[in-house]
């Protein structure tokens, strides 16, 4: 077997996509170079199964492998396949899925084909290595904060599911029972889609008893909460974050979210099944279980089926 001469990842510049294109790479052993497609002009806005020449968007030399993530990416790399390079897609590329060499979807996805792996998480850079560095490096950071300690990962409206400052509130409020009923710590972070109104609900409720919300200034806890976290919250949103907060070895409790989507759902049963994530119920709750991380197997399966090198 060979090294890959060049890795591109190709995407739209959307972070959480980059990450899952990141998290298959380094578990494969590649050091890619990260392209991003800026379509200017009338092409933003036109579907890019409609354009009529992908391979304007890019520019050469081209490598011998390219990981597209994102509808758009998809496109562009289908263009670019030729024998002696190979495509692999992320997700459903909502185009004919031949003109991939490889397809990673998740389970909920229901995509199915003789190129397509099917992982039941989606694709993330937690590790057991990253978990290790990060706790030390935030192990001081959070003394302060009480154990055992909640880690709790906001998300935010998705056009399927709501977190609006209702919800967020009555999920502030169960929190902060929860932290003085069964004497626990709270730690919180935000992403880029939670409400700012939100997050300062979580705010005044948590700090009379003792919890803390990053305000993102400074370097970003989340590694660190999930590394040294007893148990998880994610709210229902976010397949990615319930995947990484699967991966830890801790117990994860998914804050349901009014609101409905099939692939989510399916999601959620699916890690339920697995003995994963249970519903929060405003308690903390312990139980056996094993970190569930696909990332890895769908690394190596990848690297088998077009003759990498196995990244052991």
């Amino acid at each position: 077997m060979s090294h890959t001469p060049g890795t591109w990842i190709l995407s739209e510049g959307l972070a959480g996509l980059q990450a899952q294109a990141l998290g298959l790479a380094e578990a494969a052993g590649l050091s890619p170079d990260m392209r991003v497609l800026t379509p200017s002009g009338l092409w933003k806005h036109i579907p890019a199964k409609f354009w009529p020449h992908p391979l304007n968007f890019v520019a050469p030399p081209f490598p011998g492998l390219v990981i597209a993530c994102g509808g758009k990416a998809g496109v562009v790399a289908a263009a670019m396949r030729t024998r002696d390079r190979r495509i692999v897609q992320i997700q459903n590329p909502r185009i004919d899925i031949r003109r991939f060499d490889i397809i990673v979807a998740n389970r909920h996805d229901e995509l199915t084909g003789p190129n397509v792996i099917v992982s039941r998480t989606a694709l993330h850079r937690v590790t057991a290595d990253r978990l290790t560095r990060e706790a030390e490096i935030w192990r001081d950071r959070l003394a302060p904060l009480k154990r055992p300690l909640v880690a709790v990962l906001l998300g935010g409206n998705n056009g399927r599911y709501t977190l609006d400052t209702t919800v967020g509130g009555r999920l502030a409020t169960d929190l902060a029972a929860m932290a003085q009923r069964d004497g626990v710590g709270i730690a919180v972070t935000p992403s880029r889609r939670t409400d700012p109104a939100v997050t300062a609900l979580m705010r005044d409720a948590l700090a009379p008893v003792g919890g803390w919300v990053w305000d993102f200034t400074g370097e970003n806890p989340y590694f660190g909460m999930l590394a040294l976290a007893d148990m998880i919250v994610v709210t229902q949103d976010s397949v990615s974050m319930i995947s990484e907060a699967a991966a830890t070895s801790v117990p994860v409790m998914f804050a349901p979210l009014p609101g409905k989507s099939r692939r989510q759902g399916l999601f959620i049963e699916t890690m339920m099944q697995e003995g994963r994530v249970r519903p929060f119920d405003g308690r903390f709750a312990l139980w056996p279980v094993t970190p569930l991380n696909d990332t890895p197997w769908a690394a190596a399966e990848m690297c088998r089926r077009l003759g990498l090198q196995d990244p052991g």
